[in-house]
């Protein structure tokens, strides 16, 4: 197993590179802050074309876990482990023994979970090489419907900034995504009275989801031409970006999936646009927030706050957006740098 410390040129703490030939392992862990506390963040399995790619995915996902974490009042970190390959294709135990001595040689600063291409039965791999590591199969719960609740609670929010009313009833909602999150958010604007409109590259998913609610579908290559209330993002990254963002016919984007924006500056232009952004770290913080349950011994009914709470971030950022005459992205970083000690935001 051999270990290599990146310079990223970026405001992490501590990036490293590991690779281990026997098991055919090749993994990043990026810590960005452990300002508030540990860094937690979860391990994401997956193909990766080239290298710099899984390095920018870490350091994009950690320090949005720093930022979710500020924001949702957490007293966590932010870190995140990528590892590179075919998750289907794989020895899991001997490459999740690998992955968890690779995080112990971190002694405790980074606290991993599953995430994209990873399961509790994997982290249950991990654990019999270290402690570090949360989302196991005797002490979590699925945290799908947490994160999907807060985004709900965005979403109405933004509404009642936009219109004066956070009633979800009547309003159309474009669900981008099928998945655990994605299937349980378009099943809770259902029961809200949402009108729904679903896609997903998976058939089955999106046929399972419009036996539950009811929704039409469209194409997913059509999902930014719908003309819709709110734009929900709830499958993977980088879907807000030059050549989508001129398509949307939408008030409000809020959805689940991590970095949704391509790059910062397409949040200035949603705001351009007169499109209202919510961004990710503050929409879906619901799983984290739970997760609090596990990381810091938080009860039921604390977390339950917590994850009603993002309403009132959600409506603190756009009001500082609003009275200081910026994107909401940018109010969004701001309040976050207020918990973090003021750090500017990257690319600033």
């Amino acid at each position: 197993m051999r270990l290599r410390d990146l310079d990223t040129g970026t405001e992490h703490e501590r990036v490293v590179e590991c690779i281990d030939e026997t098991s055919e392992y090749h993994g990043i862990i990026a810590i960005h802050s452990t300002v508030l506390g540990v860094a937690v963040g979860g391990t994401r399995f997956w193909p990766y074309r080239v290298t710099e790619d899984a390095l920018a995915d870490a350091l994009r996902l950690s320090r949005g876990m720093s930022y979710k974490s500020a924001l949702a009042g957490l007293n966590l970190g932010g870190g995140k482990a990528v590892i590179i390959g075919n998750d289907r294709t794989v020895d899991r135990d001997r490459l999740f023994r690998v992955h968890g001595r690779f995080i112990n040689t971190l002694e405790g600063r980074y606290v991993t979970g599953e995430d994209v291409g990873t399961s509790p039965a994997d982290m249950e791999i991990v654990r019999s090489e270290t402690p570090y590591v949360a989302g196991l199969l005797d002490r979590s719960v699925d945290p799908s419907p947490f994160t999907a609740h807060g985004v709900v609670r965005a979403m109405e929010a933004a509404t009642a900034y936009t219109c004066g009313s956070n009633c979800l009833a009547g309003r159309r909602v474009v669900v981008q995504g099928c998945g655990h999150v994605g299937r349980y958010l378009a099943k809770e604007l259902h029961r809200a009275g949402a009108e729904l409109v679903v896609t997903d590259v998976d058939p089955g998913r999106v046929a399972q989801v419009v036996t539950e609610t009811g929704a039409q579908t469209v194409a997913p290559e059509k999902v930014y031409e719908v003309e819709a209330d709110i734009f929900a993002p709830c499958a993977l990254g980088g879907v807000l970006n030059d050549e989508t963002i001129p398509r949307l016919r939408v008030a409000i984007v809020a959805g689940a999936a991590n970095n949704q924006l391509r790059e910062g500056r397409h949040g200035d232009e949603l705001e351009e646009r007169g499109i209202l952004y919510v961004p990710d770290y503050v929409a879906n913080s619901g799983g984290v927030i739970n997760g609090a349950r596990e990381l810091l011994g938080w009860d039921v009914d604390r977390a339950a706050r917590g994850i009603e709470g993002i309403y009132d971030t959600t409506l603190a950022m756009l009001a500082m957006a609003r009275a200081q005459g910026i994107a909401a992205w940018r109010a969004a970083d701001r309040l976050a740098e207020q918990r973090l000690g003021g750090r500017p935001p990257a690319g600033a």
